[in-house]
C-alpha cells in the first residue's frame, strides 16, 4: 500500500505511478485539458437553471456587495481612528468611532446571514429542478441508451454527481463571489492609500498564481477520474446486490470481492492525490500571506519613520494585506469543491444532452381502435449501424392470428418485437399496422393498445393489488381480481398473508419466479389491450401451472392480435403462424404442420428436443 501511494509522485507530468498510466497518466491529463473547453458550456448551463430565480440572485448579490463594502469599511475607520489619536483628537471622535464600527459589522453580520439564506434557497430550487430534469430526460431516452449502460452508473448521475452541485451551490458559489469582490475592493482601497506598499504587496501574486497552476493542473484530471470510478462502483454495487443468487450459486463470492476491491481502490487512489496535492493550497497560500505580511511591516515601518504613510495607514494596509490574501486563500480552497461540482455536472448534462427517443412528427396519429393487421416488408435493423441484427424481413399477420417466433438464440425474436413496439424503429423497410406506418403513430398510443409479458417479469414496491393494477390504473378492485383468476394467480395470492394487500418488495422478493410471472399475466390480460406480446411468458412456471395460464391467456387472446416467443411446443402448436428466425433472417413460416412438412431448421428444433421446441 505505500508503494502504491508512493509511486504516483515518480510520474513527471500529473504525479501517478507507470501502471495507473493509462488511466490517470498524462493521456488522461491530455484528454481533460481538451475537454476544458466544456467547463465554460457547462458553467452556462448551470447558469441557465440559476437564472430562473434571477430576482432572488440580484438580492443576494446585493448583499454580497454590501458585506464586501462593510468589511473593507471597517480597518478603514480603525486606521482613521488611530491616526486621530495619535493626533490628540481623542474624547467625541472616539465614541462616534466605536459606535459607527459596531453598526458596520453588526450590518456586515447580517448582510453574511441574509446573503447565505437566500442563496441556501436558491440553490436548493435549482438542484430540485435539475434533479426532476434528469429524472425525466432518462424516461424520455431510447431503449438503447439504457443497454449500454450500467444502472448504477445512471443513478450515480442522478444522486452523486447531484448532490456535488447541491453542496458547491451552498457552500462555494456565494464564497467565490464575495472573494473576488472583496479581492478587487481591497486591491482599489489599498492603491488609494499606499501604491508603494500596494506594489510591494503584489511581489507575492506571481507566486500564488504560479503555485495554482502548479496544483490545479494535476488535482483537475484527477477529480474528474474520481467522479467516473464512483460511477462504475456504483454500477457494480447494484449489479452484484441483483445478482447475488448467481453469485451464491456458482460461489463466485470471492470474485466479486475482489472486483470491488479494485474498484474501490481506484477511487482511493485518485481522491488521494485529488485532495493530497489540493491541500498543498492552504499550506502555500498561508506562507506567502506571511511573507507579505513580513514585507508590508518591515517596509511600511520604514516609510512612517520618514514620515511618507501614517501609523494609521499601516495598521489598515496591514488588516487589507491579510484581506487581499484571505479571498486568494478562500479562491484555492474552493477551487477543489468547483472542479468536482464541475465534473460531476458534466456528467449530468452528458446525459441531459442525450438525444431523446425520436419525437412523434407533428403528423402522427392516436388509434381510437387497432384491428391488428401487421405488416413487416423488407426491414433491416442494426443495433450499432455495422452488423444487421434482422435482414430483409418481410411477414404478414391478419388481425386476431397468434404469430409465434421461435429460433436459436440471437435469432433476432426480441428484436423483431422491440420494432413492433417501437423501441426501435428500422434502418430500412417499414412496418405497418391497420395499413398505417408505424412511424406515424405516436408512441404512446400505439404501446397505450399492447400489453407485454416479458421473461424477466419487474415488480415494482407495493401491493400485490397495485401490481396487478398498474396495467389499468384505473380498475376496479372487481376487475384486478378478475384478471388473478383468469391468470391463475388468485389462489396463490389468497394463501399468502395480506392477500392482494401483501406488501412486495422492488424485485418481488418473498413470492416464487413463477409467482412473479403469473402476476404480470394479469397484468396484461386487466390491461385488455388489442394487440398482446408475450415474451417467454411461460419459461417460469410448471408445466400443470401452464396448462391452466393458457387457458386464461386463449380467452385473452381471442379476437386479439397476439405475437408469442415461445420455446415449449404446445404453445407452438397453437399459433396461426410460425416465424422461424436464425442469424437474423427469416427461414420459414407456416403453420406446425406446414412447417413440420418442410425439411428445414424448424422440423430439426422439433426433432431435437425432447421438452423444448426452440432455445430462446
Amino acid at each position: 500500500m505505500l508503494r502504491a501511494l508512493i509511486e504516483p509522485f515518480r510520474h513527471p507530468r500529473l504525479g501517478l505511478g507507470h501502471g495507473d498510466a493509462r488511466s490517470f497518466g498524462s493521456p488522461g491529463g491530455r484528454k481533460q485539458r481538451a475537454k476544458a473547453k466544456n467547463w465554460s458550456a457547462t458553467v452556462r448551463n448551470i447558469w441557465s437553471y440559476l437564472a430562473l430565480r434571477q430576482a432572488k440572485l440580484m438580492l443576494v448579490l446585493a448583499m454580497v456587495l454590501l458585506s464586501s463594502g462593510l468589511a473593507l469599511l471597517g480597518p478603514y475607520l480603525i486606521s482613521r481612528a488611530v491616526d486621530h489619536y495619535l493626533e490628540g483628537d481623542g474624547g467625541r471622535s472616539w465614541a462616534v468611532f466605536l459606535v459607527t464600527l459596531a453598526l458596520v459589522y453588526i450590518l456586515n453580520s447580517l448582510t453574511t446571514w441574509l446573503q447565505n439564506i437566500w442563496m441556501i434557497e436558491i440553490a436548493q430550487e435549482t438542484v430540485y429542478r435539475m434533479r426532476a430534469d434528469l429524472f425525466e430526460h432518462l424516461h424520455r431516452l431510447p431503449i438503447s441508451f439504457f443497454n449500454r449502460r450500467q444502472q448504477g452508473e445512471i443513478m450515480s448521475r442522478l444522486t452523486n454527481d447531484i448532490e456535488n452541485i447541491s453542496s458547491t451551490l451552498n457552500n462555494s458559489a456565494i464564497q467565490i463571489f464575495s472573494s473576488v469582490l472583496t479581492l478587487a475592493g481591497t486591491v482599489g482601497v489599498m492603491l488609494w492609500l499606499s501604491p508603494l506598499l500596494t506594489l510591494l504587496t503584489f511581489v507575492v501574486v506571481p507566486l500564488m498564481i504560479l503555485g495554482m497552476r502548479w496544483i490545479t493542473r494535476r488535482t483537475g484530471p484527477l477529480f474528474k477520474e474520481r467522479q467516473r470510478n464512483m460511477g462504475e462502483l456504483n454500477g457494480f454495487i447494484e449489479e452484484t446486490l441483483s445478482g447475488q443468487r448467481i453469485i451464491k450459486a456458482f460461489s463466485q463470492e470471492e470474485h466479486v470481492i475482489a472486483g470491488f476491491h479494485e474498484r474501490n481502490t481506484r477511487i482511493m487512489l485518485s481522491g488521494y492525490w485529488a485532495q493530497a496535492i489540493s491541500g498543498f493550497i492552504p499550506k502555500l497560500m498561508n506562507g506567502l500571506n506571511n511573507l507579505s505580511f513580513a514585507i508590508v511591516a518591515g517596509v511600511g515601518g520604514l516609510l512612517a519613520i520618514r514620515g511618507l504613510v501614517t501609523v494609521g495607514v499601516i495598521i489598515a494596509f496591514v488588516e487589507y494585506t491579510r484581506q487581499f490574501t484571505r479571498p486568494l486563500n478562500d479562491l484555492a480552497n474552493q477551487w477543489n469543491t468547483l472542479l468536482s461540482a464541475i465534473a460531476g455536472a458534466e456528467r449530468v448534462f452528458e446525459v441531459l444532452e442525450e438525444e431523446a427517443e425520436s419525437k412523434d412528427e407533428g403528423a402522427s396519429v392516436s388509434l381510437a381502435h387497432v384491428e391488428g393487421a401487421v405488416k413487416f416488408s423488407g426491414v433491416y435493423f442494426s443495433y450499432d449501424g455495422e452488423t444487421d441484427t434482422l435482414a430483409d424481413i418481410s411477414f404478414e399477420a391478419k388481425p386476431g392470428e397468434m404469430i409465434a417466433l421461435v429460433g436459436p438464440t440471437g435469432a433476432g425474436k426480441t428484436t423483431l418485437i422491440g420494432l413492433l413496439s417501437r423501441f426501435y424503429d428500422p434502418d430500412q423497410g417499414s412496418i405497418t399496422l391497420d395499413g398505417r406506418d408505424l412511424s406515424s403513430i405516436r408512441r404512446e398510443s400505439l404501446r397505450s393498445h399492447m400489453a407485454f409479458v416479458l421473461q424477466d417479469s419487474f415488480l415494482f414496491k407495493g401491493t400485490i393489488r397495485d401490481n396487478i393494477r398498474y396495467g389499468r390504473l384505473d380498475a376496479t378492485d372487481a376487475e384486478v381480481e378478475e384478471a388473478a383468476k383468469l391468470a391463475n394467480a388468485h389462489t396463490f395470492i389468497m394463501r399468502l398473508k395480506g392477500g392482494y394487500e401483501r406488501l412486495l418488495s422492488a424485485d418481488g422478493s418473498g413470492i416464487s419466479q413463477g409467482q412473479k410471472q403469473l402476476l404480470s399475466i394479469a397484468r396484461a390480460i386487466l390491461a385488455n389491450p388489442f394487440m398482446l406480446i408475450l415474451d417467454e411468458a411461460t419459461s417460469s412456471v410448471d408445466t400443470v401451472t401452464e396448462i391452466k395460464i393458457q387457458e386464461g391467456l386463449q380467452a385473452l387472446m381471442r379476437g386479439r392480435t397476439s405475437f408469442v416467443i415461445a420455446h415449449r411446443l404446445g404453445t407452438i402448436r397453437a399459433a396461426d403462424r410460425i416465424l422461424v428466425l436464425q442469424g437474423g433472417s427469416l427461414l420459414q413460416q407456416g403453420s406446425h404442420e406446414e412447417l413440420l412438412r418442410q425439411d428445414g431448421l424448424y422440423s430439426e428444433l422439433v426433432k431435437g428436443a425432447a421438452g423444448p421446441a426452440a432455445s430462446s
